[in-house]
């Protein structure tokens, strides 16, 4: 088989031979290897037949010679088309440099020539010989075996080429250079980068070499593509084992630093992390980290101690990485906390910081990895031991000259936010060195500052900063969360502390002040600090009445102005929404059960504003406020004021429940027909889930579906609301609000029904059989819970036809008094002896109203008598009618008569 030509436009190779190019090339005075700069063509194959021979005097020569030839005429690189040959040739000689040494330069030159630009001829060669090149730059890495430092090195340098090579000036007719991005493509599909990854095992105490693998890997990985390829060969750990390992360079470090870098952000975090999370890699971080901070003098050991800290502060994440183990959580204490606190100890003894921008970036992440490191509980004892409370606690006091270090004002306002942030995480595991501390007083102070109208001018150019520029209003945020964190430990010594301290008359003071400091600019920071007060508030007052006393009116006035709010902020995304939560939290945990704030709220219309909120039809307030309305009606003068609200339309508070409960079942998918009237009388209150969901056996301590329905969904509490305002007497409903208040009134007792049906669906799947007696009461309360669907559904029946019987009778009286008008015309025409049309005899039907005209005169005859019929039917007996069952067990009913049977319309 013929090889094709080494840079020939299109020839075939033909029966040339090794010597026959060398002798055409030396006929050209040795000048370039083509004429015009065309390539002739090269035997390849007789190279790869002559390398693989074994049994011939002067063999060695004439390889040796005829590679070096190669290489002279690929001096301009490598045709794609070529490829696999030429490395072929190349893998022969490097199977030969442990017996035959010579054959170490040829192979060093062709690996060389390998950092040139590849050539094509086509735009399609790219792809037709994509999987010889894949193969061929894969075969650089397994190179790395053979014990030469000099053909490493230069498989390094041929590596980085491939991301910088530049391209040769000299032009060969009939090629263009391939990209570099092709080569690196080529690279990624070949998995270069895992083969250099474990060629670094070969190098242990070769340094040199090692830097080169580092420095060829340092460009592999900025590919997600490679990187997954290091991830899977554990490049990760295998590097970071190395971190300390002697160079007078720095090199290694810089270089390895930046691999674990690319690997954590180009391939799996999670993965990376589990690779670091081992003791060998975070004692040698530690170490690494110890002496650029106690020994990092220029700028650019600061940074990479940074470095280091960050890849560290990552692997901390892990929960199971070994960091109190190896002592780096307790240097990373002492590290964060010897500035605020005199420690003997001899880590940090003479050590300060500057005011250096890589200083002040290592403070935050110090503070950062307090953070990380106090969600293992293992770190407690560490963090009480390094008095991190107190450390953090110096900055929270009013803005000073530091007396330790120099900040500048942006630096030390960055530090105070932070520190207060790093509070909130950390105080609430040390209650007791909080107390030692006096960190109520120290934080009721500094809210007092913020409050203050002290000149102070904040940068706000931070991330803890954001809303803050130019006002206080970023310190009240951190210092309220700080404070919110504690609260919410329900830890009654610093819950009573605080408000011993007045912290409930302080928090409603503050909220005043930030109402009056509402502005579009600020408007979002200010609605989260007030949300936090309101929640604050709540968590001190809920089940203590003597705070709620000290709550008193002025706390309700501030839930009063937040229920105000225009309803079109709702949607603005500024954080109205979370206030809102937040003040009706404050009702259920500030006002309810405290009955002289009930009543201000009651006086000050609070029922009307509820009821505003839940007309506008938020399903995500509506539960929340019936919840609240459900306790509120316990007050008897609730009632009243619910009766009394009007909405849009004169709509009543019944009727805006019963539309809320008709929404609320077809989102929920409950049969219903077009009246709203109940299909299913099994199963009245069924939802499309549960009729879906099979019902199946379930501990003793799970709730069933019909139970859990009870909770997720706000059927239950609009039956109490309208339970607690009574049945009866509800103002303003049409016929259907009283079809569908038949189902609210029986909630209780469907749902019994509903309950008993699955214990006797269970029973069943579970092949239980009760004893007779049982077996008899259990089906003798699934007939009565059937028979009350049925009784409702005959009462509806009975109610629609009603409606539609007084609707014809309205319609008659519209139509009588058109008939009225008629006659009285017929007469005062006849009076002027004007004979009126179709004065003969004839008969008119209109809808049930039986006219006659008879030589003018007009006479109406209804087809109901009044005395039957009545008035509207609010006013008829059938919209009070009571039912058999009200409720609780259900009992025995009476079959209901057919609403058809005139006998049977209001009995």
């Amino acid at each position: 088989m013929k090889s094709e030509p080494a840079a020939a436009a299109g020839l075939d190779g033909g029966d040339n031979t090794v010597e026959d190019d060398v002798e055409s090339t030396r006929v050209d005075g040795g000048r370039e290897n083509s004429k015009k700069g065309a390539l002739k063509p090269m035997d390849l194959n007789s190279i790869i037949k002559l390398l693989e021979e074994t049994a011939q005097d002067d063999l060695e020569e004439k390889q040796l010679k005829s590679v070096k030839t190669l290489v002279q005429y690929y001096q301009n690189g490598f045709p794609l088309r070529d490829l696999a040959q030429i490395f072929k040739i190349l893998n022969l000689c490097a199977g030969k440099i442990e017996n035959q040494p010579p054959f170490l330069e040829p192979a060093y030159n062709i690996i060389k020539l390998c950092g040139l630009p590849f050539l094509k001829k086509k735009v399609s060669d790219e792809i037709t010989y994509a999987e010889d090149t894949a193969k061929s730059i894969a075969l650089l890495g397994n190179l790395m075996k053979i014990p030469s430092s000099e053909l490493r090195v230069q498989i390094c340098k041929c590596i980085v080429d491939f991301y910088h090579a530049e391209p040769s000036k000299k032009h060969i007719t009939g090629y263009q250079q391939a990209s570099s991005a092709y080569k690196i493509q080529m690279a990624e599909v070949g998995g270069l980068a895992k083969t250099m990854v474990q060629s670094l095992a070969l190098l242990e105490n070769q340094l040199v070499e090692k830097l080169w693998v580092l420095k060829a890997l340092q460009h592999l990985s900025t590919s997600e593509v490679n990187c997954t390829l290091m991830m899977k060969a554990y490049a990760a750990s295998g590097i970071c084992a190395h971190l300390n390992d002697p160079d007078p360079s720095g090199q290694l470090l810089f270089r390895s630093s930046e691999i674990l870098w690319n690997l954590l952000e180009k391939s799996s975090k999670e993965e990376i992390i589990k690779q670091l999370s081992n003791l060998k890699c975070l004692l040698t971080l530690k170490e690494v980290f110890k002496h650029l901070f106690t020994r990092g003098f220029s700028d650019y050991d600061r940074q990479l101690r940074n470095d280091i800290l960050v890849i560290t502060t990552i692997i901390s994440q892990n929960p199971e990485a070994p960091m109190v183990e190896c002592g780096f959580t307790r240097d990373l204490i002492l590290f964060a906390t010897f500035n605020e606190v005199k420690s003997e100890d001899p880590l940090v003894k003479g050590l300060k910081l500057s005011n250096s921008y890589e200083d002040f970036e290592l403070k935050k992440l110090l503070f950062n990895i307090l953070v990380i490191l106090c969600k293992d509980l293992t770190t407690v004892q560490l963090l009480i031991d390094g008095k991190v409370v107190l450390a953090l606690f110096t900055y929270v006091k009013k803005p000073e000259k530091h007396k330790i270090i120099e900040w500048s004002a942006a630096q030390y306002e960055e530090l105070q936010l932070h520190a207060l942030a790093t509070l909130s995480s950390v105080a609430p595991l040390l209650i007791k060195e909080y107390m030692l501390c006096q960190g109520n007083a120290r934080i009721l102070a500094f809210l007092e500052w913020c409050e203050s109208e002290e000149c102070f001018f904040s940068h706000g150019n931070s991330f803890h900063g954001t809303g803050g520029r130019g006002n206080k209003f970023a310190h009240l945020r951190y210092t309220l969360r700080l404070l919110r964190a504690m609260i919410y430990l329900e830890d009654e010594t610093v819950n009573q502390d605080l408000c011993e301290k007045g912290t409930i008359q302080q928090l409603i003071g503050i909220f005043k002040y930030t109402t009056s400091k509402i502005n579009d600019k600020e408007e979002a920071i200010l609605l989260e600090i007030q949300s936090d007060i309101l929640l604050i508030l709540s968590a001190l007052c809920e089940n203590d009445n003597s705070r709620k006393e000290i709550f008193g009116t002025e706390g309700v006035d501030i839930v009063l102005h937040v229920i105000k709010t225009d309803p079109k902020k709702f949607q603005s995304g500024l954080g109205y929404t979370v206030l809102l939560f937040s003040t009706l939290d404050s009702i259920w945990c500030c006002i309810l059960a405290c009955y002289p704030l009930e009543d201000y709220f009651l006086e000050k219309e609070g029922i009307f504003l509820l009821l505003d909120l839940l007309a506008l039809d938020q399903k995500k307030f509506c539960s929340l406020i019936l919840a609240i309305m459900v306790e509120f009606c316990d007050n008897p003068k609730t009632p009243v004021h619910v009766n009394a609200w009007r909405g849009k339309k004169d709509q009543t508070a019944a009727s805006l429940l019963i539309k809320l409960w008709r929404k609320e079942e077809r989102e929920l998918g409950v049969l219903r027909d077009k009246r709203g009237m109940i299909i299913d009388t099994r199963k009245p209150l069924f939802t499309s889930f549960q009729v879906e969901q099979k019902i199946m056996p379930m501990p003793a301590n799970c709730p069933t579906f019909a139970v859990m329905d009870v909770a997720e969904n706000i059927r239950a509490k609009i039956y109490a609301v309208l339970g607690k305002l009574d049945f009866e007497n509800l103002p303003g409903l049409s016929t259907e609000d009283f079809v569908t208040l038949c189902i609210i009134h029986r909630y209780l007792d469907f749902k019994i029904g509903e309950i008993w049906n699955e214990i006797y669906e269970e029973m069943k799947l579970e092949n239980l059989k009760p004893v007779t007696t049982d077996r008899r009461v259990l089906q003798a309360i699934l007939t009565a819970s059937e028979n009350v669907g049925k009784m409702v559904a005959s009462l509806q029946y009975e109610m629609v036809e009603i409606q539609a019987r007084q609707d014809v009778q309205d319609e008659q009286k519209v139509y009588a008094k058109k008939a009225k008008k008629l006659q009285e015309k017929a007469i005062e025409s006849t009076r002027y002896g004007e004979r009126p049309a179709n004065a003969i005899f004839h008969q008119t039907d209109i809808k049930g109203l039986n006219t006659t005209v008879l030589s003018g005169r007009v006479v109406a005859v209804e087809s109901t008598p009044a005395r039957l019929v009545g008035g509207p039917l609010a006013d008829t007996d059938i919209a009070l009618k009571k039912l058999p069952v009200r409720g609780g067990a259900l009992q025995r009913v009476k079959a209901v008569k057919p609403a058809d049977d005139p006998k049977n319309v209001l009995t």
